[in-house]
């Protein structure tokens, strides 16, 4: 393990860093749990947000640690993770966050991230210090999750379609009315174990890095809290440009469509987080909403908007990667 001159003053620094990312995270993604329900108006914005940050939070004693490991001990090469590759990845993916929240894109934190600490150990050791087995199984849910979410949406909606075939629209209204309540509430459970794991992988890379902790030891309690904590206060302050652009520019959402696709979002987030793998919940849930869409007529999703949001995801990885370098070089001078 590599011995670090990593005071106690820059790792507290880095570790409120963190979960200052962890909020944002929380505040950027906010859009991806609640978008549908409040857009087919099954709940008021506060209301929803509110159920959105509970439910992040409870999914601290439903889910495994296992993104957090691969993010903590499957991406990096530990020995050369120091102070400076930690703030350079979560500044580069600081500013992308705030970049694309500005401008209403729904971009992918988790890559974000990635594409940071990519860029940050680069920038530091060349691309040595890349672990390639764990980037190449988050490279490939970046194309895997929406395709899964699709894939589940659409089923979710030729089901429901099947099953309520005698069923007059407002019977089916205000079933699906209620039922969006558990399907927006199993997608923030998700969504809070698949996010703040991330956060918790870097924390834990860190306490590695500062010779805190080591790769054996399990992940220390405060940190588990403090992340769940900071996600669930990121989503209850909420994302409103980006719910708007889930919401209702990539398809009409009635609240059968909008269960579809939480539903559909939801299987796959469990599904990604049981198998230790990191991916975008805004990918997730994007994916299953066109699959919602498409599943009813292919001109019902508005391909330009969606279009726009794919060119989001495209360039999130090499620019979190390239701001994460600028700020590693940075950090070498002023921390």
């Amino acid at each position: 393990m590599q011995t670090l001159h990593m005071s106690l003053y820059v790792l507290a620094f880095l570790i409120i860093l963190a979960l200052i990312f962890d909020f944002m995270n929380g505040f950027h993604d906010a859009a991806n749990a609640i978008a549908t329900v409040v857009s087919t108006g099954v709940l008021k914005p506060q209301t929803a947000v509110m159920m959105a940050a509970f439910f992040n939070f409870i999914a601290i004693g439903v889910f495994h640690l296992k993104v957090a490991m691969t993010i903590g001990t499957g991406t990096i090469d530990p020995i050369v993770i120091d102070h400076y590759v930690v703030f350079g990845a979560l500044v580069g993916a600081i500013v992308w966050n705030v970049l694309t929240w500005y401008f209403g894109l729904p971009s992918s934190s988790s890559h974000a991230l990635i594409g940071g600490l990519v860029g940050a150990a680069v920038a530091k050791a060349g691309t040595d210090a890349l672990i390639s087995s764990g980037l190449i199984k988050i490279i490939a849910f970046i194309v895997l999750s929406p395709l899964l979410g699709f894939l589940f949406g659409s089923l979710m909606m030729v089901l429901v379609s099947w099953l309520f075939v005698r069923s007059t629209p407002r019977n089916v209204d205000r079933w699906f009315r209620r039922l969006q309540l558990f399907s927006a509430a199993m997608y923030s459970l998700g969504h809070g174990g698949n996010d703040a794991q991330k956060t918790m992988g870097i924390i834990w890379m860190l306490l590695i890095a500062a010779g805190v902790s080591t790769a054996a030891e399990p992940l220390p309690w405060w940190v588990i809290i403090s992340c769940y904590t900071a996600i669930s206060l990121g989503t209850l302050f909420g994302g409103w440009r980006i719910v708007k652009t889930m919401g209702q520019k990539i398809t009409k959402l009635k609240p059968v469509g909008g269960f579809c696709a939480e539903t559909g979002g939801a299987i796959t987030l469990f599904l990604a987080t049981a198998l230790g793998v990191p991916v975008s919940t805004t990918h997730t849930i994007t994916g299953a909403i066109v699959g919602v869409g498409a599943s009813r007529k292919m001109s019902a999703v508005r391909w330009g908007v969606a279009g726009n949001i794919v060119w989001a995801w495209i360039f999130t990885i090499p620019a979190a990667a390239f701001m994460a370098a600028i700020a590693w070089w940075l950090g070498t001078m002023i921390l």
